[in-house]
């Protein structure tokens, strides 16, 4: 009797520890993920993001497209652009494979609210996945190269 009791304990632990084990999960959606583009037609302008991730992120956790005023995109994006510029143009300093290029974005230019609205936050998912800040506040959390 004691070593049913026994067994019975042992088959009730080894099927609770098999539950509780994790599993691999197959991300099939971040290797089909397609890019972000943020373009503006009527001024020739395009940029296409390969960041996996941006997708989901602007699905789920970016705020709707209208809940800040395009006035307000553009001064946090002028700001972000000018950061994200300067460790761009100091690869020996900062780490290339998030700074790859030179974001060319001019204040006196109306790229509209979309664009401004996916720039915006594409620095928002950029400073949460790579635990940067962009904002030119306080220290950095930065990895250096």
């Amino acid at each position: 009797m004691k070593s049913l009791h026994t067994f019975c304990s042992f088959l009730v632990v080894s099927i609770f520890m098999y539950a509780c084990s994790s599993f691999p999960i197959k991300n099939e959606v971040s290797a089909k993920e397609k890019p972000v583009v943020i373009a503006n037609d009527s001024l020739e302008y395009e940029v296409i993001i390969f960041d996996i991730g941006f997708n989901l992120y602007l699905k789920t956790i970016a705020r709707p497209i209208g809940y800040y005023s395009q006035n307000f995109l553009e001064n946090k994006n002028y700001i972000y652009v000018t950061n994200w510029n300067i460790r761009a143009m100091n690869p020996s300093i900062y780490d290339v494979s998030i700074y790859g290029s030179i974001i060319d974005y001019d204040p006196k230019i109306n790229y509209g609210l979309e664009v401004n609205y996916k720039l915006f936050n594409y620095f928002q998912f950029a400073q949460q996945k790579y635990n940067i800040r962009l904002d030119g506040t306080g220290g950095s959390l930065e990895r250096l190269r």
